[in-house]
């Protein structure tokens, strides 16, 4: 239950960035809930691939090479998914971050309000 109320949250979020970010367009709510289901699975495959073959530059970027790493997952995204489209490696830089912070926003929210009951 929990991981569909945070894929439906993520698609939402997905949706504003898509139409509110110069570099990203979404074209209806239902490609936001498919984009949302793509980054999972990509997240849970691909990214931990990624991750270990870039250790080096991770460690000399202090972290910061996951930002690359996590727009090439929204690149991939936007090749798996037809009503979603990004402007290049930036456009998906720009999206990673926002939905990485808004994420955290939100999550952070959720967790307050389950602490309550």
């Amino acid at each position: 239950m929990k991981y569909i109320v945070s894929l439906l949250i993520t698609s939402v979020i997905i949706f504003l960035l898509g139409n509110v970010l110069p570099g990203a367009h979404i074209t209806d709510y239902f490609s936001a809930v498919l984009v949302a289901f793509v980054l999972s699975i990509l997240n849970v495959l691909v990214k931990p691939v990624l991750a270990i073959i870039s250790i080096p530059i991770t460690i000399l970027t202090l972290g910061l090479f996951m930002f690359v790493i996590n727009a090439v997952i929204i690149l991939l995204a936007a090749q798996l998914v037809e009503g979603f489209k990004v402007n290049g490696f930036l456009g998906a830089l720009l999206f990673s971050l926002c939905l990485s912070l808004v994420q955290s926003v939100a999550q952070n929210l959720l967790d307050k309000q389950e602490q309550r009951r």
